[in-house]
């Protein structure tokens, strides 16, 4: 997004002209939906994109600083991303229709094991895959890391972030819904 072309587009865009804000909007898309990918649930990416970019054109002409752009967006994919499995979260707190949709052999999670499964749901794809090689099938350190083409302590960094998402999901709210956090010490 560093090109003299964005640059100018996005200083345009700034000032109220329609056609630069669609060249810096589709510009923007690809990179907004490959970091929503990181951090928004598989099913929220392209909502929370789609959120982002009307925000961005909403609020363009309040950035200060033109070569913050791509931190800024970064930062609102990501809020919303937040969002999204925050109110997922809520959501999932009301009674679900879930007993509708059994078969006779699989009862609906209840409980415990209804909100781990809710947890696991709300992760993102690569996180998902890493913690459910390692905490449900068993794999090694260096099997994950192989499978998944990583070194091994990347794979530990990823089922560590994936383990810490999934404990930030399952904690308790407090009574404005906001998850409460665990004094240190």
């Amino acid at each position: 997004m560093q090109d003299p072309g964005f640059q100018t587009a996005l200083q345009r865009a700034r000032q109220g002209d329609r056609r630069a804000l669609e060249q810096v909007l589709a510009r923007s898309r690809q990179d907004l939906r490959r970091y929503a990918e990181y951090h928004c649930a598989v099913n929220d990416v392209e909502d929370a994109v789609q959120e982002s970019l009307l925000l961005v054109s909403r609020k363009l002409s309040t950035l200060r600083e033109l070569g913050a752009y791509a931190s800024w967006l970064f930062r609102i994919v990501k809020r919303e991303c937040n969002r999204m499995k925050r109110a997922a979260r809520i959501l999932l707190l009301q009674p679900s229709d879930l007993e509708e949709l059994d078969g006779p052999h699989y009862p609906a999670p209840t409980g415990l094991l209804r909100d781990v499964a809710a947890a696991l749901a709300m992760l993102p794809a690569h996180y998902r895959e890493a913690i459910l090689m390692r905490d449900l099938e068993g794999h090694s350190i260096a099997e994950i890391a192989s499978a998944l083409s990583l070194h091994p302590e990347a794979a530990k960094a990823r089922i560590h972030r994936a383990r810490a998402l999934a404990r930030q999901y399952l904690s308790p709210l407090d009574t404005c819904g906001v998850p409460v956090l665990a004094a240190d010490g």
